[in-house]
C-alpha cells in the first residue's frame, strides 16, 4: 500500500508559478509511475504530467507543455509539479497518483491504483 500526500496548493496570480510537492510513503518501492492529474469544478478529471519511476521519463498533457515540469527526489520519495505561467484556467485540484505497472498508458487514471486527497490550485487573473 501506498499512501500519498500532495501539498503546495494556493492562490496565486496569473503568470506566476507555484510547486506542488507529492510525499509517498509505504510500499514505495513497486512504482512504476507517478502522475499528477487535475480537475476543475464541473469538469472531467485531466491529466497533468506523469513520471515512469525508473526511465525518468516524462510526459505532459498538451495543455501544459512548456509551462509545468514534473520531477522527483528519489532520497525523499517525493515527485514534484513546478508550473509556471500560471493561467486562470489551471485552477483546479490536482491530485497526484501512483500507479505498481504498466496496464495502461499513463495519461489514463486507470493506470494508477492509488491516490492522494488533492490539493487546490487557484490562479487568478
Amino acid at each position: 500500500q501506498v499512501q500519498l500526500v500532495e501539498s503546495g496548493g494556493g492562490l496565486v496570480q496569473a503568470g506566476g508559478s507555484l510547486r506542488l510537492s507529492c510525499a509517498a510513503s509505504g510500499r514505495t518501492s513497486s512504482s512504476y509511475a507517478m502522475g499528477w492529474f487535475r480537475q476543475a469544478p464541473g469538469k472531467e478529471r485531466e491529466f497533468v504530467a506523469a513520471l515512469v519511476w525508473s526511465s525518468r521519463v516524462t510526459y505532459y498533457g498538451d495543455s501544459v507543455k512548456g509551462r509545468f515540469t514534473i520531477s522527483r527526489d528519489n532520497a525523499k520519495n517525493t515527485v514534484y509539479l513546478q508550473m509556471n505561467s500560471l493561467k486562470p484556467e489551471d485552477t483546479a485540484v490536482y491530485y497526484c497518483g501512483s500507479g505498481r505497472y504498466a496496464t495502461a498508458s499513463v495519461r489514463t487514471e486507470a493506470e494508477y491504483d492509488y491516490w492522494g486527497l488533492g490539493t487546490q490550485v487557484t490562479v487568478s487573473s
